[in-house]
């Protein structure tokens, strides 16, 4: 084997999801709402339940935009997310 190959079997994949910045009235913080969708336990019904999460942002997301946060090492009390990407623009 190779070193890079090495490498790349003991990295650690990184946890990803998407979702809509809700807020950026923070210092390099964002509040990201993620929705996901889960069947009822009874009923059998589809039903949407969501979660903030807060995110450092580097890239400059704004309200609206559309997200791609990875996991990370706590950054603070609250912040344990990086925005990776911003893959839409809201329309301003």
């Amino acid at each position: 084997m190779s070193a890079n190959q090495e490498v790349v079997e003991n990295k650690k994949q990184v946890r990803t999801l998407e979702g809509r910045v809700t807020s950026n009235k923070m210092n390099k913080t964002v509040t990201v709402l993620v929705e996901r969708q889960v069947q009822h336990w009874l009923l059998g019904k589809i039903i949407r339940r969501s979660t903030k999460l807060h995110a450092q942002d580097d890239l400059g997301a704004n309200e609206g935009d559309f997200v791609r946060i990875a996991e990370c090492r706590p950054l603070s009390k609250t912040k344990h997310h990086r925005v990776v990407e911003i893959i839409t623009r809201a329309n301003v």
